[in-house]
């Protein structure tokens, strides 16, 4: 049976993880930390890792109006500390931290329904 591919009406596509939490945006593999949205790209951004986190470091995501903001963790789960949860509910917008593969998945979708979601990726190549 022939598939066909559909096309995202969107412009950042997540293609996939690898074992080291590089995200492959497009046909391009980032290894250093980044964010997204269906629209935008902003590259080098400072945190590698989520212990690092402060909640200065989401103002470029913020500046992009998400309703919803997904913190990549890199290859595992883990939590941002209280304060930089509290940037983003004290803004209105629902910060949800997942590990890098399943954020990569939960842009696709969201980004694909329309939705105003950034992907915040933390990749710590060093």
């Amino acid at each position: 049976m022939p598939l066909a591919q559909e096309l995202p009406d969107f412009r950042y596509v997540p293609r996939g993880v690898d074992a080291e939490g590089r995200v492959t945006l497009n046909e391009r593999c980032f290894s250093a930390s980044f964010l997204v949205s269906a629209e935008v790209l902003v590259e080098h951004w400072r945190p590698r890792r989520v212990a690092e986190l402060v909640p200065e470091d989401l103002e470029p995501a913020f500046a992009l109006a998400p309703a919803v903001l997904l913190l990549g963790t890199g290859t595992r789960h883990a939590f941002p500390a209280p304060a930089v949860l509290a940037a983003a509910l004290t803004r209105g917008i629902g910060l949800e931290a997942m590990d890098n593969a399943a954020a990569a998945r939960t842009f696709a979708v969201l980004a694909g329904e329309g939705r105003r979601v950034v992907a915040a990726f933390l990749i710590d190549a060093g």
